[in-house]
């Protein structure tokens, strides 16, 4: 799969949104679960994290 997305600017940087389709292929719940990303021959990497997100209480 492929997908072309837009940034968008957040503060002083930029932001990736990712859809509903993607968190599912991942298994990502974004109110649970934190994503991992890393530069790889040019290509950002994103993936699950084996650490979830602390509630504060």
């Amino acid at each position: 799969m492929v997908f072309d997305r837009k940034l968008m600017r957040n503060g002083n940087g930029w932001a990736l949104s990712i859809n509903a389709t993607i968190l599912a292929l991942l298994d990502v719940d974004p109110e649970i679960n934190m994503v991992k990303y890393r530069v790889e021959n040019d290509k950002l990497i994103i993936t699950k994290s084996d650490k979830n997100i602390e509630k504060k209480s």
